[in-house]
Parts: C-alpha cells; structure tokens; sequence
C-alpha cells in the first residue's frame, strides 16, 4: 500500500465495538514472573444462550482475537478466524453451545496489553509487565467468575490457544469439562526460543521502536518494518516446505520479486496495519517461557496428574510445532493422538477446518451430561485470582485463512 501503517492498530476506546464486551478485574493482578498489574480489562465475544451447563471457551493464538467467528465490519478488519468451526449447526454448535472467546492478557484488540492505557493514562509501552501462559489463563479464570460460568464444558485452542487450553486442564481441572488441544507443545522447545528471540529481536532492533514506547507516533512512525520482518520468519514457520514449493517455487513476479517474497511482504504488511508490535512481542515471549511442568515438578509430572478428558492433535506437516510433540504430549496424558494431514504447515489447525471440526465435535459431544457431575470449583474472587496449583492436494482457495 502507498498509505504508511499506523504506529499501532490497536483497537482503542471510542473506535467501534463491534460484537466485544468487557469485564475488568480489579487487582492487583500478581503475575508469574514477579510483575503486578493493578487491573485488566478484558474484551470478549459471546455467541449462544448460557444455560448454566453449556459453556464453551474458545481461545486464540498469537496474532487472533476475540472475533472467533462472523463477517469483518466496523469493530472487526478481518473475518471471523474460526468462522468455520463456530456457528448454528457447526462443529461448535452454536444453538446449543454458549460460546466464549476472549481477547487474551497482553493482547491489543480490547483486552489489557502494552497498547492499553496504565493508570497515569499514558500506554503501558515499556512498562508493561512480563506475562505467562499460566498468567493469562488466571485471568481467564477471572473472566469466567465474572460471567458466573462455574466449569466450562470444553476449552478449545490451536497455537497458542492449545497452550492454554492445555494449561486450563492442568491448573483448573475442576473447571474443565473436556479440553481440546490442538498443534502446540508443553513447553517450548530450544528451536522455538530460538525461531521466536529472533522475531523479538526484529521488532526491537526497529529504529522506529523507541524501547517499547512508539504508541504516539504518527502513521510510519512505528516499528512497522521490524514488526514486518518477524512475521515473515513467522510465516515461515507456520506454512509447510511443500506448500511454499507447489505454491511459489522459484518463481519471479512481473516486477522482478521472487512470488513468495512478495507473498510475504503482504502478509507483513496487512499485520502492520491490525495489529500491534509491543503486543507481538509480549505474547511471543509468553510463548517462549512456555512450561507446563514449571512449579509442577517438570512437563511429565504435570501431565501425568490431569484427570481431565484432553483431545490431543497434531498436523503431519508442521515444523513449528512438530508432531513428535503431540505424541509425547498424548503419551504423557494416556490419550489417542489425532492425525490432521495436510501440506499447510502449523496454520493446517485454522484451514483443515472440515478435519478439525470433527474431532472437535466429537470431544464436545458428552460434555453437557458431564457437567454437573463435577464439584463446584472452590470460589475463588475476581480480584484475587490466586496462581493455579503449582504455580493432500493444495485447495489455493483457502491459503489466506485468518493467520495463526
């Protein structure tokens, strides 16, 4: 585009709404890592009728929102990134389940993160705290207090979203009906912190970063071309070789620019102009500390003690997040691993929609008749948030699938 992006796309108060709401959390929000929040607001989006047994926790990864489902419009750039699997008749049936998706801790569509405001009412920037996977589903945990949803009759991510459905199952087993856990591992590996401090590396290295404090610049004046650059190395690892082989190959654009380099400038910069690079760089280092089995005794430990139904699956092609890692991950928790195959990489749990949808229609199937045979959680108050125990062929159609 000729037009330069913005310093930040974060959604800001006075933009539109669009289908979000809000919960705040009054604090302190002690976090993981020795940081303290005095509150968090959190944007969410709902879709059925709570009965009281029906809840349904749908979670995003890296670069989603709390848009999981319906058309792009005012509030929303961008099509509902799950829209396939979450609606009336679909996997995640709508009509009869209450669905919720929040806009994850550290996020920057709604939900407190280094875009928002801090309490002196200058953004958070640079002063925004180190967070956890662990510390994001506390106060996912929060939300639903706030919402009166006592236990969730499945909790459902892919990417990062696994991460926490995965760490939803591990902390707060008495909430967790079933948890579907979807192309992520229990705790990063040294390829990913690797692949993941680089793109950190990116962002900050811009000149236009100023440590984390860019929020006031004008159009241009963010650290769009470091933010560009990390998701490329991002999208990299999120599709399959095959795939940018069949797809691109060698081949050289009328301008003279390989196609899948012109491929990956798009993608670039159309995140450049939704998104936003402190967030970007906040949740891929939560990412990074990813550990399950931390304050838990290890990732062995830790799995072996769920007693929470958990589907595990792994796309055959991924090489972020490899399938050996669902298979020990599934061994691990004493489950069947499902299979996805497709040549679309990590971003096959967001475009196998027809393949996923099924297994996740199938672990959602017992679950309403399963709630209310679990104890009532110990009530835990909003503002408290204690830490959790421990503490085929190419269909080119649908290659632009909401990015991961």
């Amino acid at each position: 585009m000729d037009t330069p992006p913005p310093a930040t796309a974060a959604w800001q108060p006075g933009q539109p709404l669009g289908r979000r709401a809000f919960v705040t959390l009054p604090g302190p929000l002690e976090l993981e890592r020795g940081g303290v929040l005095p509150a968090a607001s959190i944007a969410y989006e709902t879709w059925g009728t709570f009965t009281g047994a029906n809840a349904v926790l749908v979670l995003h990864a890296l670069t989603g929102d709390s848009h999981c489902a319906g058309p792009s419009g005012p509030g929303h750039p961008t099509p509902g990134w799950w829209d396939a699997l979450v609606g009336p008749g679909k996997p995640i049936d709508t009509d009869r389940w209450f669905v919720v998706c929040p806009n994850v801790l550290g996020g920057c569509q709604g939900t407190t993160g280094p875009a928002s405001a801090a309490p002196d009412g200058r953004p958070w920037g640079s002063r925004f705290p180190l967070i956890t996977i662990g510390d994001q589903v506390r106060v996912e945990a929060g939300l639903a207090d706030a919402l009166g949803i006592e236990t969730w009759a499945g909790v459902i991510g892919g990417s990062m979203g696994g991460m926490r459905a995965l760490e939803w199952a591990v902390a707060y087993p008495d909430r967790v009906v079933a948890a579907i856990v979807v192309a992520c591992g229990a705790a990063a590996t040294g390829e990913q912190v690797g692949l993941y401090s680089t793109q950190i590396a990116a962002v900050t290295s811009d000149r236009h970063w100023r440590g984390g404090d860019y929020h006031g610049a004008p159009p241009g004046g963010g650290p769009d071309v470091g933010l560009g650059l990390a998701r490329r190395m991002g999208h990299v690892s999120y599709r399959s070789e095959i795939e940018l082989e069949t797809r691109f190959g060698r081949s050289v654009q009328p301008d003279g620019r390989y196609a899948v380099a012109s491929y990956l400038e798009h993608h670039a910069d159309k995140l450049a102009r939704r998104f936003d690079a402190g967030t970007y760089v906040a949740l891929t280092d939560a990412m990074m500390s990813q550990d399950v089995g931390r304050g838990r005794g290890g990732v062995e430990e830790a799995l072996r003690q769920v007693r929470v139904p958990v589907t595990v699956a792994g796309i055959d092609s991924d090489r972020l997040y490899p399938l050996r890692l669902q298979k020990g991950m599934a061994r691990l928790l004493g489950v069947e691993l499902h299979v996805v195959s497709s040549p679309y990489g990590h971003d096959g749990f967001l475009i196998e929609s027809a393949e996923v949808g099924a297994l996740v229609r199938e672990a959602l199937s017992p679950s309403v008749s399963s709630v209310s045979s679990l104890p009532m959680p110990s009530g835990s108050s909003v503002s408290s948030l204690p830490m959790p125990s421990g503490s085929s062929s190419l269909r080119c159609g649908s290659l632009d699938a909401s990015p991961t």
